[in-house]
Formats: C-alpha cells, structure tokens, sequence
C-alpha cells in the first residue's frame, strides 16, 4: 500500500506531469533502448517511430497518477498491460529497468522540481504498479503453461496453408511445428508473431486469431500495410510476411493473449452488436463464429464496413454466419464501392456506419456492442453510441497497437 504521504505527491505533481507527459516518455525510451538494448526486442518498434507507444504510455502514466488515491479504477488497464506483458513473455526482471529509466527520464525533463522527496514517491508508486503487475502476470502465465498444449514465450509452428481473401488481405493458417495441441484460446485475442527480418532487428507483431477455437490450427488474417503517407515507410512485418512466408515454412509466436474477449461458455444474455472495420473484422468474426458455434438462440449482428469489394476480406465468412440456427442479421456498407458493387449485392448500402445507421439496424435500447477498426472508424462509432445513449458498459473495443484515447483532435 501507498503511504498517505506519497499519494498526497503524487497528487500535486500530476499537472506538471500531464503537461510534460510526452516528452518524459519519449527520453524515457531513449534513455532505456540506449541503456538497456536487450529489451528493444519487446517493442514494436514502428509504434516507436509513430509516436504512438509514447503517446499511449504517457496516457498510462497520466491514469495511474490521476487515480493513485484510487488504484481499483485501473482495472482494466492493469489486465491490458499483464495481457500485453505475458504475450511478448516479459519477466519481474524487466520492472527494475523500466522504473530506473522512467526515474531518470522525469529527473531530465523536470530537472530542479524534480526533487529527492518527489523522486522518493514516483518510485514508491511505480513500485506498488510493478507488484500489482507482477502478480496479475503470474497468473496469466501459469494459466497458459498448465493448460493442453499451452506453452510461455516462444513456440515454433509451420504455415500449412497461405489464402489470399482480398487484395490486401492474406490469411495464414499454423500448426504447431513439433506436432503437439493446441491451447483453447477466448475468441477476441491474438498471437504474437516473432520475425528474424533480413534487414531489422526482430520486431514482435500482435495479430489477433480471425478463427474460433476448436480448429486444429490457428489462423491469423493480416494486412498488407501500407505508407500512411508520403515518405513514410510500408508496414515492414506485414509486407515480410506477405512476401517471402510461404507453405512450410516456420514462424515463432507466442501464446494467446488479450482482454478484448467473448467467453461462449458465459455469452451475453441480451443481443449483440459486431461492428467491423476493415481489418478490424478479425477478431469480431472469431467471436461470433464462436457463439454461432454454440447455437446460442440470442440474436446477432454482425455490422461489416469496406471501402469496397476488392479490400472486403472475410465476406463469406460473415455471410455465413446467418446459415446456423443463431439468428444473425449482416450487413455490409461500402464507402467507396466499384462499379457495380451494390447492383451485385456484395453490399447492402453506402456510406458509412453512423448514428443513424446503427439507429436504424441494431437494437440500440439493450444490445452489447463489440467494434474494432481504425480509430477514425472507432471513433465515429463512440461517438454515435455515445449520442444513442448506450450505456458505456455496453461498449467493447480493440484496438490494434498500442491504446489511443478515442477523442477528436
């Protein structure tokens, strides 16, 4: 437990440390990939180029000290990180590095404020966040070595099959390399895929599983990622695997992880709403094919957003998800569509999914929602929910990479 006179720091430096959160975290991953380069494995590093691991641990930071009177709120944060941590197999040894690091990062930035008794705090703080961490970890990663064919860190498997469902859009299917079983996995989470890249240290990649468990594989369904604008580079870990892995060939990754789940043995007991974008329909379709799977008699739908048919991956899948007995309504809406693209029925409307939308096609009064997409997408569907009343503790999100907060700027 933190002392009364911690949390009463802690408190008073929190705006001072809102203010200069970005530029903390920012010396801090210098100051820790200088000192320490062995972790640099644990860390995307295209999400440290973009800024966007930076930003989200400065929001991280920020929570923490906001509710340091109140560390129960952090709940679901916390699950996040250890779910994160257990994927990419982080250790109770790392927690050292990181507090040093982040020490010296808010002495660099805060320089003569930063005082021996604020200093003394920080450090009781994070301290009592690493146990907490610490502790939920354990459990994860006991859960994942006692289970049938589980396993912790790395493990090796094969591509047994390479199937292209759009234009941009391959899945790969995997089967343990050493013949063993596989893990039952909750339909939602992902994999880390480990690449030795010719050219870049190894760089871990999180993809979600796009098919329900049971399978006697694992299928993940990745984007060919590409320059979000001019001078930028291509997605360097989709395109590898795009490219040059095939049939036969072996890739290490890690256990299934992550909170962002539905458990078919508990399903919700009131409709529920998927709402995909993009890419963001891989780990919504491993949840309802497996609630479909279990003849639920609770209604679903299933919401599938496109520019357009030739990026629209996993269709007939989504189509098919009405072919049970569970009462499935799905549709799908285009942006961008091709010519012909809704006289041929590979889409029901055009436009995008908006408050009037959902409005119109979903039970608004009682529904959980599940959506993911880029986060213009999630934030525009925040925001209709938001505006139609849905209380937030019907609202389910994932996002790919590290998490942003889903407001405008």
């Amino acid at each position: 437990m933190l002392s009364e006179q911690t949390i009463q720091i802690i408190k008073q430096i929190t705006p001072a440390v809102a203010a200069n959160a970005e530029t903390i975290t920012c010396k801090f991953y210098q100051r820790m990939f200088s000192g320490n380069p062995e972790v640099k494995a644990y860390f995307n590093q295209a999400h440290q180029q973009s800024g966007q691991q930076p930003a989200a641990l400065a929001g991280a930071v920020c929570a923490y000290f906001s509710n340091i009177d109140n560390l129960s709120a952090l709940g679901s944060e916390v699950e996040l990180i250890a779910q994160k941590h257990c994927s990419l197999g982080v250790k109770p040894e790392h927690y050292p590095i990181v507090g040093k690091h982040l020490l010296d990062a808010i002495k660099d930035v805060m320089g003569d404020a930063a005082t021996e008794e604020i200093l003394t705090a920080v450090s009781e703080a994070y301290g009592v966040l690493a146990d907490v961490c610490i502790g939920r970890e354990r459990e994860i990663y006991e859960h994942l070595e006692s289970q049938t064919g589980g396993w912790n860190g790395r493990r090796d498997f094969v591509v047994d099959r390479k199937v292209v469902e759009s234009e941009i859009v391959t899945s790969f299917y995997l089967k343990p390399d050493d013949g063993g079983e596989l893990p039952a996995f909750l339909p939602g989470q992902y994999i880390t895929v480990h690449i030795d890249h010719p050219t870049t240290p190894t760089s871990p990649r999180n993809y979600s599983l796009s098919d329900r468990p049971g399978m006697n594989h694992f299928r993940l369904s990745i984007k060919r990622e590409t320059a979000p604008a001019a001078g930028t580079p291509d997605g360097l870990i989709s395109n590898h695997l795009h490219d040059d892995v095939n049939v036969g060939d072996v890739v290490a990754l890690g256990p299934p992880c992550g909170e962002f789940v539905i458990d078919p043995a508990s399903p919700p007991q009131r409709p529920v709403v998927f709402l995909a974008g993009g890419i963001g329909v891989t780990p919504l379709l491993s949840m309802a094919k497996s609630l479909v799977a279990t003849n639920l008699t609770t209604p679903l739908f299933f919401l599938q957003a496109a520019r357009n048919s030739s990026v629209h991956a996993l269709k007939d899948e989504v189509r098919g998800l009405a072919e049970g007995k569970t009462p499935v309504v799905t549709r799908v809406i285009y942006d961008t569509p091709l010519a012909g693209d809704l006289t041929s029925g590979k889409c029901e409307d055009v436009g995008l999914i908006n408050r009037d939308y959902l409005a119109k096609h979903t039970p608004i009064a009682d529904a959980e929602y599940y959506f993911c997409g880029p986060k213009p997408f999630m934030l525009a569907i925040e925001t209709a929910l938001n505006e139609l009343g849905v209380d937030v503790a019907r609202q389910h999100c994932e996002f790919f990479g590290p998490k942003q907060p889903l407001v405008a700027v």
